[in-house]
């Protein structure tokens, strides 16, 4: 399906593909984990990415599923997993099911309905956990969460046939660490997800911030989004090394969209983030 032109981040070894504007369309992937948050109307780019971690069913964040479905199948690919909320799994279902009889064929798809506490194996070591936001019923957001298992220190010295010996005995010799890699809020207003460690500890955010104007903090309220003036409580008081933006209103320009930034967020909060439509290096304050 012809697209927009996806913005790419890379930080460190990852790799953050999407486009992002309200009302338009919101997709944002990261391959190297197999995931993508919302779909947008699917774009080519994100066809091959087996797993989709749906927000919600507005259609600027969904219309494309049947499209990514089918022609995933049209390739060969093994069909493709759709989390959703649990609220809407009867609803697309329905919608498969008519474009299927409109297309002339069965539109594969494993479609797992969630809800705040779910999770989501998307590999041996990686899963998908949901949470709770604020925006419609039954609306969540995600964290990617990898596990290790690590030594315990006092056995870290162990040659490999010691460790199998104790393990041999019941003896527990590791711990289980949990790494939150990355948080996608989806559409949302300031919640309860804000107090969630893995959420606050996140490598990376990725979260909405659609108003901007001072003018459209009434917009923002009605529709249960983010303003501007919600953003520098939102990230200084979370733990993350990088902060991306989604989901800017048209209505105001990436050159505004920064000013605004710059006089809402301190030095340290504004060194993190980066407006995922802005296609140009992280905002830094001029110096004067």
């Amino acid at each position: 399906m012809a697209s927009h032109q996806l913005v790419h981040i890379k930080i460190d070894d990852l790799d953050i593909i999407g486009y992002s504007v309200a009302g338009e369309e919101t997709v944002v992937a990261c391959p190297q984990l197999k995931v993508c948050f919302d779909i947008g109307k699917a774009p080519d780019q994100v066809i091959s990415i087996p797993n989709v971690l749906l927000t919600h069913g507005h259609m600027d964040h969904a219309a494309g599923i049947a499209y990514y479905l089918s022609h995933r199948n049209f390739d060969g690919q093994v069909p493709g997993t759709v989390l959703l909320p649990k609220n809407l799994l009867p609803h697309l279902e329905q919608i498969l099911a008519g474009w299927s009889r409109l297309d002339g064929n069965h539109i594969p798809g494993n479609l797992v309905g969630v809800e705040a506490g779910d999770e989501f194996q998307i590999k041996p070591n990686l899963f998908a956990r949901v949470f709770a936001n604020d925006h419609v019923k039954g609306s969540v957001g995600y964290t990617v969460v990898e596990r290790r298992n690590k030594l315990k220190p006092q056995y870290r010295q162990l040659r490999g046939p010691q460790i199998v010996e104790l393990k041999k005995q019941g003896i527990q010799v590791d711990y289980r660490l949990e790494i939150p890699i990355v948080s996608y809020l989806g559409d949302t207003q300031l919640g309860d997800f804000m107090n969630l460690d893995y959420v606050a500890h996140s490598k990376i955010l990725i979260t909405e911030c659609t108003f901007f104007d001072i003018e459209h903090l009434p917009r923002a309220q009605a529709g249960k989004h983010l303003h501007v003036s919600d953003l520098a409580h939102l990230v200084e008081s979370m733990d993350n090394e990088h902060v991306i933006l989604t989901h800017a209103t048209e209505r105001t320009g990436i050159r505004q969209i920064k000013r605004c930034l710059e006089e809402a967020l301190s030095e340290e909060a504004l060194e993190k983030v980066r407006i995922l439509m802005d296609r140009k290096p992280q905002l830094r304050r001029q110096k004067v």
